[in-house]
């Protein structure tokens, strides 16, 4: 029975109140629901565009705050969220969970049985969903309805409060992530938000944020796939000038002879197969921003006209005596290390201390603790809308597997490797939910002592769940049982079925015919006179 008292909705609302001081609001917010209401698991979302992102939660595995759930694909949450009163679904429910197979401690492809989501709304408008699931079937039944939108009334008013004061007590440290989810087209995009809870993620997500609503000049460094190009439309976006365009170049793609062509622009005439007018990225730009992306693989010539032209703030089209005046941020990204570039004289100096005013360090995958099941759950998301699938999980062993590699090719390679996983899933489990293993994750090149100790890992995690599964005759056990008793006894007594008989507490005759039925040679004794 799970019941909620008078006592039980003082005490959430108390909570509740404390909650709204604390750092971790949002957590505390959780806490408050899990413990008024006996449930496995519990996740806080946010509304935005349609779109619930996961902003804290209990009892799930850690790539669920990776995730994002678009209303319209989800059946659940998109009937939770289609009124104003919470939604209890039946044990049989034939509608997919959004969370099957996410829930801590329990098999990878154990269903969720119970399932409740709270809507919240504020002033009639949706700001977020409180869910709640549980293993047992049934366990939300008698809880009563008007307490539940008691919970729901609070749990909205004290969510809203929380985001308010937290973008009140610092706006620059506020999580993009977590309090603006993107919007459809983002997400399907898959722009538009860094995913990672790491040291070194929020010292960059920091940042960002001190330098974006500034006009200096930027210099992205990283290796290559660790995500530069998301770090300038961050830049960009969170700027003054998001209204106006992000133009990107990428210097290594264009032919040296057109490179002048491609930034300033040409007149017709100005070379062959100049047929006509064009206008250059920096015009494209004008009163926006221009990401300049392997700035490093710019050519020598090339960069002295670039450096007067971000100095000047004007450039002058090829062949044309005109120089216009323009209004442009520089952002530039590049995967080598522009000192030694410079040292080595394959890189203006000048140019590099014009674009490194505030140089922002993208750190690589492997030094980013415990963002890889963020990302993985991220990426999965991704492909299980792309493949149309009901669900797709990693198990525990897949993303232990995914932390012992070191990620040379950073999150774009995370990013190759769980689509290929997705697809090998697919294939091995086309119905139902599905589960990517170890073995769906291919081109992983870790040590061997790791690797084993993953796999033996996973061997018995599947030797425990079959033999959890493992079907009992108890006919034929109870037989065995049996037969097993009389041969011990017979084994102590040498033979003799008259004593063997008495140490079972049988009569003799009653033992041999039940010896004859489990198929116990019956030997008769000679009795001396």
């Amino acid at each position: 029975m799970n019941q909620v008292s008078n006592n039980a909705l003082l005490g959430f609302a108390l909570d509740l109140a404390s909650a709204v001081t604390q750092p971790n609001r949002f957590e505390q917010l959780v806490y408050a629901v899990r413990a008024t209401i006996n449930c496995d698991a519990v996740v806080l979302l946010v509304n935005n565009n349609d779109v619930l992102t996961p902003i804290a939660q209990r009892g799930l595995s850690d790539d669920l705050m990776g995730r994002r759930f678009v209303i319209e694909e989800h059946p659940r949450l998109k009937e939770i969220c289609s009124g104003h009163y919470p939604v209890r679904f039946p044990a049989d429910s034939e509608l997919p969970d959004p969370y099957d197979g996410m829930v801590i401690g329990h098999d990878d492809h154990l269903r969720v049985h119970s399932c409740m989501g709270v809507p919240l709304h504020l002033e009639g408008k949706l700001i977020g969903v409180v869910t709640l699931d549980s293993i047992t079937p049934g366990v939300f039944d008698n809880i009563d309805s008007r307490a539940l939108e008691i919970i729901g009334a609070m749990s909205a008013m004290t969510l809203n409060t929380a985001i308010l004061m937290e973008q009140l007590e610092d706006k620059t440290q506020r999580a993009q992530h977590v309090l603006q989810a993107m919007n459809e087209q983002a997400q399907v995009k898959g722009g538009g938000e860094m995913i990672g809870q790491s040291d070194v993620m929020k010292a960059l997500d920091q940042a960002i944020k001190l330098v974006a609503p500034s006009d200096f000049a930027i210099l992205i460094e990283g290796e290559t796939g660790v995500g530069k190009e998301l770090v300038a439309r961050m830049l960009h976006q969170t700027s003054s000038r998001s209204a106006s365009p992000m133009v990107y170049v990428n210097c290594a793609a264009i032919p040296h002879h057109l490179i002048e062509s491609e930034l300033f622009g040409h007149v017709k005439g100005a070379f062959t197969g100049a047929d006509r007018d064009r206008q250059g990225k920096f015009l494209l730009a004008d009163g926006g921003t221009l990401f300049l992306d392997e700035i490093g693989e710019l050519p020598l010539e090339v960069q002295g006209t670039l450096l007067r032209a971000i100095q000047n703030q004007e450039i002058q089209a090829v062949g044309k005596d005109q120089v216009r005046k323009i209004d442009v941020r520089i952002i530039a990204a590049t995967n080598r290390h522009l000192e030694t570039e410079v040292t080595e004289r394959r890189f203006r100096a000048d140019l590099f201390h014009r674009l490194s005013v505030f140089p922002i360090q993208v750190p690589a995958l492997r030094h980013r603790q415990g963002d890889i099941p963020l990302l993985a759950g991220f990426f999965a998301e991704r492909f299980r809308r792309k493949l149309g699938l009901q669900q797709l999980t990693l198990s525990s062993s897949a993303i232990e597997l995914l932390e012992a590699y070191r990620w040379p090719g950073n999150v774009r390679e995370l990013e190759h490797v769980i689509s290929r996983a997705a697809l090998f899933a697919k294939a091995d489990t086309p119905t139902g939910i599905t589960v990517i293993s170890p073995a769906h994750l291919t081109g992983l090149q870790i040590n061997q002592e790791a690797k084993e100790r993953i796999q033996n890992k996973e061997s018995n995690t599947a030797k425990n769940t079959n033999k959890a599964r493992e079907v009992v005759d108890f006919r034929l056990e109870t037989k065995a049982y049996q037969r097993n008793l009389i041969q011990s006894a017979l084994d102590q007594t040498n033979g003799n079925w008259t004593k063997a008989a008495e140490d079972l507490s049988m009569d003799r005759a009653n033992l041999a015919r039940l010896a004859k039925r489990l198929g116990i040679r019956v030997i008769k004794e000679v009795v001396s006179k």
